[in-house]
């Protein structure tokens, strides 16, 4: 049962996560409100990490991952297919109808629409993962918050080097820092 229920929630997931990984993030909360077994909201801080650290879109690597902390190797998989069944059926028939979507109005429209709604989702997104690592029950977490600080404005400053540098860079110094989770 907990397989079913993995693939239908996460097919859930990428019917509605328009806009790309981020955009499951407030999915995933709520996933974590409904089902607490399952994994916690201090997990989609990790799976974030761990999905921006590795190759792959951030939402399948996210799903993966979930996947995996709720029912194993095999958990990880269903929760994948079903983060990725929405869209191989939505390319399927776009492909098969692309002309009349293309010149659609109305499609055009939609998209127009969309883009917002993506933007409200990646900033709700965001600042829960602001909160949930800079903020410990309403105290902010100074060492995090002035690592935060220092990077953000160093990768403003280097915006040409490669985004890679800025995690690598972030994961020694909270080894070297010993950061409490």
């Amino acid at each position: 049962m907990t397989f079913l229920l993995l693939y239908l929630e996460f097919f859930k997931i990428g019917l509605f996560s328009i806009g790309g990984g981020l955009a499951t993030l407030p999915f995933l909360y709520t996933l974590a409100e409904r089902r607490p077994q399952w994994f916690s909201a201090k997990n989609i801080v990790d799976m974030l990490a761990i999905s921006e650290s590795t190759p792959g879109p951030i939402g399948i690597n996210m799903a993966t991952y979930a996947g995996y902390l709720t029912a194993g190797p095999l958990g990880g998989f269903i929760a994948t297919l079903g983060e990725v069944t929405p869209s191989v059926i939505i390319i399927c028939v776009i492909a098969r109808f692309l002309d009349q979507f293309d010149k659609n109005p109305l499609v055009r429209d939609a998209f127009y629409g969309l883009r917002a709604a993506v933007i409200g989702l990646i900033i709700f997104a965001g600042s829960k993962v602001f909160s949930v690592t800079l903020l410990n029950a309403g105290s902010i977490r100074v060492v995090e918050t002035l690592l935060f600080v220092a990077l953000f404005v160093l990768a403003m400053k280097f915006r040409k080097v490669h985004p890679l540098i800025w995690i690598a860079l972030g994961s020694i110094l909270g080894i070297l820092l010993k950061l409490p989770s």
